[in-house]
């Protein structure tokens, strides 16, 4: 069985470094792991030094490991261009200008990034059977939790569609009456079946996310990256998805004992601030830190990234095995 797991976290705390490196622990496992970038910033190219694209490639000098970066801009063209085919099949050609119009700004609006992106991450997540793990570096912390929060809002939403769908064609067909026989139009209706495929699909995504996958929030020790993961929490409790745990990054290395000079003084001021934070988040927070890792001084990738993944330490688990129950 594949398992999913998210990290998450406001923008430019190192979440691509720590999804890189998670998964490199899965790898380690015997786990055969996917990493999938959907931050418009891709840096999952620069972390392995290999290009990568909206499809799967292996991760060259590991073994069992391939990546994909999904881009954002191309999926809402994509999403709008697949509408566009699906109804101008089903809509007289007087109609069909009009829709383009609308759809055109449709596409303009909040919410068709996260309504496009969705639709990739149910792809994703629907074939990925091959895979025993599959890692999501995901967008920064506001446009993950819409996306994540899309499969409860748009089922009731497809439902109350569907509702309105089948009165509307009931009323037809008992007015449309010939032969003294209702006509049949519900069978076959081409809307009401793409609705219940569009319901099926974020039925499927609802239950993985919540029972297939697992969360976690990358931060840095400062009361920004606190706050704004502090609200995370709660957006995502609220959505049923509990966060299992916290990974903080970039913390400050100490210096040594006998350094005395201008930086290890600066140094040892930023540690004892670094520390305060992180004892403030674990007192504050109900969810576990599951790692704490030092800054480098240098771009994260080759051998420092499994420095980093040394560091992790959150558990790896063989996908057949059962899962810990999240944290609440």
């Amino acid at each position: 069985m594949t398992t999913f797991t998210f990290f998450g976290g406001k923008g430019g705390v190192g979440k691509t470094t720590v999804s890189s490196a998670y998964a490199l622990e899965c790898v380690d496992a015997g786990l055969e792991t996917l990493v999938v970038s959907t931050d418009p910033a891709h840096s999952t190219a620069d972390v392995f030094d290999q290009e990568f694209g909206d499809d799967p490639r292996p991760v060259e000098g590991y073994e069992g490991l391939s990546a994909m970066e999904i881009d954002p801009d191309q999926e809402v063209q994509d999403h709008l261009m697949e509408l566009k085919q699906q109804l101008g099949s089903q809509l007289s050609a007087t109609m069909v200008n009009e829709v383009d119009l609308q759809l055109e700004m449709a596409h303009q609006t909040p919410g068709a990034y996260e309504a496009a992106l969705f639709d990739r991450f149910v792809e994703v997540m629907r074939t990925a059977e091959s895979y025993d793990r599959v890692v999501f570096d995901t967008s920064p912390t506001g446009s993950t939790l819409r996306l994540l929060a899309l499969p409860d809002l748009l089922e009731r939403w497809i439902e109350r569609l569907m509702d309105k769908r089948e009165r509307s064609i009931d009323l037809f067909e008992k007015a449309a009456i010939g032969n003294q026989e209702p006509r049949r139009v519900m069978e076959g209706d081409p809307i009401l079946a793409r609705l219940r495929e569009r319901k099926e699909r974020f039925e499927f995504a609802g239950e993985v996310l919540r029972e297939d996958a697992d969360f976690y929030l990358v931060l840095n020790p400062d009361e920004l990256s606190i706050r704004e993961t502090r609200r995370s929490i709660e957006q995502l409790r609220e959505a049923e998805l509990p966060v299992r745990g916290l990974v903080v990054n970039r913390l400050s290395p100490e210096p040594d004992p006998d350094e005395n000079g201008r930086g290890a003084r600066y140094l040892r001021q930023r540690v004892e601030t670094e520390r305060e934070r992180l004892a403030q988040i674990e007192r504050e927070f109900n969810v576990p830190v599951a790692a704490t890792i030092e800054t480098r001084v240098e771009e994260v990738r080759g051998s420092l990234l499994e420095d980093v993944a040394a560091e992790l330490e959150i558990e790896v688990t063989n996908a057949d095995d059962e899962r810990a129950p999240p944290t609440e």
